[in-house]
C-alpha cells in the first residue's frame, strides 16, 4: 500500500533536505516544485518600462503573471500582492510557496511526516 504526501516548504533548501531524508526511508517518488497562484509562475522574465512599455496588467508588470485577456489582469491586479500593500510575500501569508510531493509505503508513512515537519515543512 502506498501514501501520497503533500507538504509546503518555505525554501527549496528545506524541501531538498527533507527530500534526502525521504529518499533514506526508500521513497517511492519525491518531487519538488514551486508553486504560484499567478499563471506563469509568479516571476517576471523581464522588466517593462510602465511609461513606454506594452504590458497588460499591473499583475503581469509587478507579479509577472502571464494572462491572456484583459479581463483577468484586471482582476489579478485588484489582489493587495499586485499593488505591493500585501505582507504575505511571495508565498503568500504563509510564505510557504514550495510544494514537496511524495509517495511513500505505508509502512513508513508516519515516519515520513515527521522528518518533512523536522524539516520545516507543512503537511
Amino acid at each position: 500500500m502506498e501514501k501520497n504526501i503533500l507538504a509546503y516548504f518555505k525554501s527549496p533548501e528545506e524541501a531538498e533536505g527533507a527530500a534526502q531524508k525521504l529518499h533514506a526511508l526508500r521513497a517511492i517518488d519525491v518531487s519538488i516544485d514551486r508553486i504560484s497562484k499567478y499563471p506563469g509562475g509568479g516571476g517576471g522574465a523581464h522588466a517593462e518600462n510602465p511609461v513606454s512599455g506594452d504590458f497588460g496588467s499591473l499583475a503581469a508588470l509587478t507579479l509577472g503573471a502571464d494572462v491572456g485577456g484583459n479581463s483577468p489582469g484586471i482582476l489579478l491586479s485588484a489582489g493587495t500582492d499586485a499593488s505591493g500593500m500585501s505582507d504575505g510575500g511571495q508565498g503568500g501569508p504563509t510564505g510557504r510557496d514550495v510544494l514537496l510531493t511524495a509517495v511513500v509505503d505505508e509502512g513508513v508513512h508516519r515516519q515520513a511526516l515527521s522528518v518533512i515537519e523536522q524539516a520545516g515543512g507543512a503537511v
